[in-house]
């Protein structure tokens, strides 16, 4: 299985797109660098999946009930 790390490498200025006008700065800013572990990124990972089936269900429940619904107002 191929490693997939969730902090990318950084960019030296040599390596920079040739359009880039501050060679000074770095050219990452990410907001995966405020999350320190591998953890976290499978945490957030696990609540977004969650999250998702969550979704899914209620949008199954809405689907199922709105016909019943307008045949009880008719």
């Amino acid at each position: 299985m191929t490693y997939i790390s969730a902090k990318p490498a950084r960019q030296e200025g040599e390596s920079l797109p040739a359009n880039d006008n501050n060679h000074a700065t770095r050219a990452d800013l990410s907001f995966l660098d405020a999350i320190n572990d591998e953890y976290e990124v499978a945490a957030i990972a696990r609540r977004a999946e969650r999250l998702g089936h969550v979704t899914l269900i209620a949008m199954a429940i809405g689907l199922a009930a709105l016909p019943v619904l307008c045949l009880m107002l008719v």
